[in-house]
């Protein structure tokens, strides 16, 4: 059997005719009909855009069909509009599992057995000690004229079918569970379109993170100046707390577009290697040697666990406390309850008095706190539901609060505070400016 790279260098030949211009057209199809009810979520389509754009191409389309006979239907029209297909699912041995049978009667060509296909199965039951249903043999057929790619992780082999045979298209037929299918693209489908596309350099690609700042602001700010650099792709994606800008071009323009949204926004910018604000926080506080200590009521420890999502968590995250009533912010943080009776729980002067009581109890470099309305109940005429103040203490340095109105479901509403807490601690690390009210 030849390996991927013999296979990729036997069709070379057929790349230089076939390949109508530089632009690869590559289509993904997922089949499977848990994949539309949401029993099963489909990760592929991301995973596939960012594996696909390390080797310099790009998704051009991306469809989830039904097991039966919306896959052939499915099938025929990319074939018209597309260089290369990526068909996941349908190899399993059972009777829904027809994607070869809809190949082969889509190219009108037999499928016959692979013996080494089916040693490599019988061995992979047999090292596992499990004798093998005779309907698994199922998985040793292919179309003619294609071919088996090896898949050490599971039962089904994946089948590469060359444009020669694939009515000008090269289809690729992969399984669909992600720990089957991700190192077989790696190992077996990468080389192969390396070869077919005739090894081009992929563009550069950069996205940067900005926080603090909405979508239509950036664009406003900087859509001119991105405008006018050659070559350069950029778009923008917004998302709770934060949006991202992608740069894709060659390496001088993407440059060129960095240097523009830096100038324009470079204090927002909190990362442009794909960090996120957890991983970047860690970074900051574990370069400086400082420990971090929180105190939660409305996030109810979520600031916290984004920060001990990360490896490395504890070289910067020392410990947090969680007081959502208020008589745990008396006893556990020293706030004195007639602080709370006098101005709320809610107020700036409770979320100074936490986070200075955080500080003490743990005697870290710094302390976040945060106290809000997280809704949908419990909001006034002067503090409406979505309130939330978020105070920041460092020893010899006053205490730094900031106002912030965020109207949305509980979930959301607790990401866009942690971001905004892990965004002050962010900023007085970097020692910009401070963060104004805003609500």
């Amino acid at each position: 059997m030849l390996t991927a790279a013999q296979s990729a260098k036997k069709h070379w030949h057929e790349a230089k005719s076939w390949r109508k211009d530089s632009a690869m057209r590559i289509e993904v199809i997922n089949t499977g009909t848990e994949l539309l009810l949401g029993t099963t979520v489909n990760t592929h389509g991301a995973w596939f855009g960012q594996a696909l754009f390390k080797l310099g191409l790009r998704v051009q389309r991306q469809s989830t069909v039904p097991d039966g006979d919306a896959i052939g239907d499915e099938i025929i029209a990319a074939i018209e509009r597309s260089d290369a297909i990526l068909i996941t699912g349908g190899l399993g041995p059972t009777s829904d599992d027809i994607t070869r049978e809809i190949v082969a009667k889509i190219l009108e060509r037999d499928l016959i057995q692979d013996e080494h296909a089916v040693r490599t199965l019988k061995h992979f039951f047999a090292s596992r000690g499990k004798e093998m249903a005779e309907v698994n043999l199922k998985q040793t057929y292919l179309p003619v004229g294609a071919e088996i790619m090896p898949n050490p992780n599971g039962t089904a082999p994946g089948i590469y079918v060359p444009p020669r045979i694939g009515k000008g298209c090269a289809l690729f037929l992969l399984p669909g569970p992600p720990n089957e299918v991700y190192p077989m693209f790696e190992n077996e489908v990468a080389p192969r379109l390396t070869a077919l596309v005739g090894g081009e350099s992929p563009q550069e690609f950069k996205e940067l993170k900005f926080t603090g700042i909405g979508e239509s602001e950036l664009h406003q700010a900087v859509d001119a100046e991105l405008d006018a650099v050659a070559d350069l792709e950029y778009g923008y994606c917004a998302r709770p707390g934060e949006v991202d800008c992608r740069l894709i071009g060659s390496e001088l323009a993407v440059a060129e577009g960095d240097k523009i949204l830096k100038q324009a926004y470079g204090e927002y910018c909190i990362s442009d290697d794909g960090k996120n604000m957890a991983q970047i926080i860690i970074d900051l506080f574990e370069e400086d040697g400082h420990t971090l200590a929180i105190a939660e009521s409305c996030t109810g420890g979520y600031v916290a666990s984004r920060l001990t999502d990360e490896a490395g968590a504890s070289a910067a995250f020392d410990q947090s406390v969680v007081t959502y009533s208020n008589a745990s912010k008396t006893a556990l943080l020293g706030v004195p309850a007639e602080l709370i009776e006098e101005h709320g729980a809610v107020s700036r002067e409770v979320a100074v008095a936490m986070a200075e009581g955080a500080l003490d109890l743990s005697n870290d470099d710094y302390a976040l706190a945060i106290t809000g309305i997280a809704g949908p109940g419990g909001g006034t005429d002067e503090m409406p539901v979505g309130t939330v103040f978020i105070a920041l203490a460092q020893y010899d340095h006053p205490t730094y609060v900031i106002r912030r109105l965020h109207r949305r479901n509980r979930k959301d509403f607790k990401f866009v505070v942690s971001q905004d807490a892990l965004d002050m601690a962010r900023r007085r690390m970097l020692e910009f400016s401070d963060l104004q009210d805003r609500f």
